[in-house]
């Protein structure tokens, strides 16, 4: 029962970051600030289907389309459970959500917005890597720190 009240709280939390934050959440140049929360199947399994619940909300309620709820949700999904399998490596669990987002997000909003894909992949990129080094690698170590203390 505490790993699906823990796996709710996080797409929840992921759901109200993406709107929060919702002006830089959607579109060609992303900062998708709930994007800090990908780092937590390092530590709870059970984070790998908060997130996934969590990115196929905001994309339903997103308004960018078809792509963007199965797309998006699914790189989350496989984003999410290569950060859970590969947690005990140095820089694959970092990596995943930033490599992932950066190429197969990119390659499906390039057809609904028009840009170059090479210019999505650097912009989702450099967005995600601010998201998950900057935000999410702190918020992590803070979790660990606490773990026990939470949910």
């Amino acid at each position: 029962m505490r790993q699906l009240t823990r796996a709710a709280v996080i797409a929840a939390a992921y759901t109200a970051l993406v709107f929060i934050f919702e002006f830089a959440s959607f579109g060609p140049i992303q900062f998708r600030v709930a994007e800090a929360l990908t780092l937590l199947p390092m530590v709870y399994p059970e984070a790998v289907a908060g997130i996934y619940v969590g990115a196929l909300l905001a994309n339903v309620l997103g308004g960018v389309g078809p792509w963007d709820i199965f797309g998006g949700s699914l790189v989350s999904l496989l984003a999410a459970f290569i950060t859970y399998r590969f947690r005990h490596h140095r820089i694959i669990p970092y990596a995943s959500p930033i490599v992932l987002n950066a190429f197969l997000v990119s390659a499906y909003l390039h057809f609904i917005f028009d840009v170059p894909y090479w210019f999505l992949v650097l912009t989702i990129g450099l967005g995600q890597a601010a998201v998950v080094l900057i935000l999410g690698v702190p918020f992590l170590r803070l979790v660990r720190k606490y773990q026990d203390r939470f949910l």
